[in-house]
């Protein structure tokens, strides 16, 4: 388990300082972590397997949710989540944090639930949202599928789904869509959190607990 808690940030980090996810064109940079992962899994291949879409499936408790992932402008963060699901990493783990207040984010991917937990491994940021002039933050839509991170370079397992349009540090790689299953998510987040985190901010009280992703096809 890596020590350092994994969290949406709010404190800005300009993207220019982002270590970039590749080491040279086309090979990626998966750097071990100083603790042990949430499940001994190994590492991802450096050269990514994809690039275009891939259909992937998130079959949750509650249903099922579907994506796009975006192999074009996030081939590293897309090698690792088909690397991850394709290892059974992402198989029988919670949903372990729902915001639901300015910031509307169900973020999944830890099995420990505890945000602590990741791969063993990590890697820098690529398809950083761009900011308007003037402003500190990005919008990221509703129907965005983007990494969590503990700080730059610091992409693991966590990921999150957002319900409704929000507002972030441009800090966070987005790699795919929702493509099916908001209802899911917008029911989720209508029962709340338990604000273990304060207002608006905790576990969900309506546990989500992912049982299996799958990777369907490339587009």
């Amino acid at each position: 388990m890596i020590s350092v808690k994994v969290v949406l940030l709010f404190v800005s980090v300009a993207s220019s300082l982002a270590p970039s996810a590749m080491s040279r064109p086309g090979e990626c940079a998966f750097l071990p972590t100083t603790g042990q992962g949430a499940k001994n899994v190994g590492t991802p291949p450096d050269k990514p397997p994809y690039s275009s879409t891939v259909k992937a499936t998130i079959k949750t408790n509650r249903g099922d949710i579907e994506l796009d992932l975006d192999g074009r402008k996030a081939p590293c963060t897309v090698d690792s989540f088909t690397y991850l699901a394709g290892k059974h990493f992402f198989d029988k783990t919670k949903c372990h944090r729902l915001t639901t207040g300015a910031l509307k984010v169900l973020q999944c991917g830890d099995p420990t639930a505890s945000g602590s937990g990741g791969p063993g491994y990590e890697y820098g940021e690529e398809n950083l949202p761009t900011v308007p002039s003037g402003e500190e933050t990005a919008t990221y839509p509703k129907g965005t599928l983007a990494m969590a991170n503990a700080g730059p370079g610091t992409n693991g397992s966590q990921f999150f789904l957002v319900y409704g349009d929000s507002e972030l540090p441009p800090n966070y790689t987005i790699f795919g869509k929702i493509t099916s299953g908001m209802d899911i998510l917008e029911k989720v987040a209508k029962a709340g959190s338990d604000n273990a985190n304060g207002e608006g901010d905790g576990a969900p009280k309506m546990e989500v607990i992912i049982q299996d992703v799958t990777i369907a096809q490339k587009i």
